[in-house]
């Protein structure tokens, strides 16, 4: 047990510093902000939830004494406890039905679902700041995403806004305004995943990893991830703050299963000659011009329909039998 008192000091310290740390504007900071999550995700996965959660609640209350009780209480609920629940899930296991001495681990899959969702739900929870109705959600981004451009440009809250090479601000921020939430919401979703890796990866490293390294590119989703997406997507044809919610679960839901996509193709290519080279092709495409990342989205929605890995694996010959 000191051991993990002891562990969760030292995460929540990190955890703490690195979420304080962008306090200071400059870009750095805004970087190591995004691996906030990774000193929590490094003491759950690594040793306990218990540390993770212990490390959570500690890093909370030294914000609360250093900052304001609001910071504190931000970075709990997007920082902190999420951290601790992803990690929680990476761990959770069961003795098989088959084999009681087998442990089946949590899906990834359903972590990366889960994630996607907590991740909408966060965003959720943080806009309910501006209020409890689309207006005055959409009245309130509007005032924070004009302090950014403020601040970027170094334009005085007295004076007209005006920005380099824009003719029309305020057309930019009616532009940036519903579109917002579910890029906050997918950024969120991948840097928690992002966190998680690089989590896992360190403690394997170091031998603390209790769970077999999964096949990633072998991750399927529950059935009721698609269910939910195609209740997003209706969603979004709604006015007013169903829209808004709806438009934040498929941004994440759609990522998730852009995550889905690209494993299919990892299975697929398996085998072809320049591999490598396709797929890095690929990757930078996506990340050059983002758009791209909606057909690996189809793509994931067209491996739960149709099982194109199992298909793709049917066809291929089986393994010579080795001779003596």
């Amino acid at each position: 047990m000191l051991q993990i008192v002891v562990i969760a000091l030292g995460a929540a310290a990190a955890s703490a510093l690195l979420f304080a740390s962008i306090a200071s504007g400059s870009p750095l900071s805004f970087i190591l902000a995004n691996f906030a999550q990774l000193p929590i995700l490094l003491a759950a996965v690594g040793w306990t939830h218990l540390a993770g959660l212990l490390a959570a609640l500690i890093a909370a209350a030294a914000l609360s004494f250093v900052t304001t009780g609001p910071v504190a209480l931000a970075f709990l609920l997007t920082i902190g406890l999420p951290a601790w629940w992803i990690g929680y899930l990476a761990l959770l296991g069961r003795p098989s039905d088959t084999n009681p001495d087998d442990v089946e681990w949590f899906p990834v899959g359903r972590i990366v679902v889960w994630t996607a969702i907590l991740a909408a739900l966060i965003v959720l929870v943080t806009m309910l700041r501006y209020g409890v109705d689309a207006a005055q959600i959409q009245a309130g981004l509007r005032r924070e995403l004009e302090r950014g451009l403020r601040f970027l440009a170094g334009v005085p809250a007295n004076s007209p806004l005006q920005l380099p090479s824009i003719r029309d601000p305020e057309r930019l921020l009616d532009v940036l305004v519903p579109i917002v939430p579910p890029l906050k919401a997918t950024a969120l979703t991948a840097t928690s995943l992002l966190n998680l890796w690089l989590a896992a990866l360190i403690v394997r490293v170091s031998g603390r990893l209790k769970r077999p390294w999964p096949q990633i590119t072998q991750m399927s989703f529950p059935p009721f991830a698609t269910t939910l997406l195609a209740i997003a997507v209706a969603g979004t044809f709604l006015p007013d703050l169903i829209g808004l919610v709806s438009s934040i679960f498929t941004a994440t839901l759609l990522f998730a299963y852009a995550l889905l996509g690209f494993a299919v193709v990892h299975v697929l290519t398996a085998g072809f000659a320049g591999r490598g080279f396709m797929l890095s092709g690929l990757y930078f495409i996506v990340a050059l011009f983002g758009w791209p990342i909606v057909v690996m989205s189809l793509l994931g929605l067209l491996e739960t329909i149709a099982a194109l890995r199992a298909r793709s694996a049917a066809r291929r010959p089986p393994p010579p039998t080795p001779t003596r």
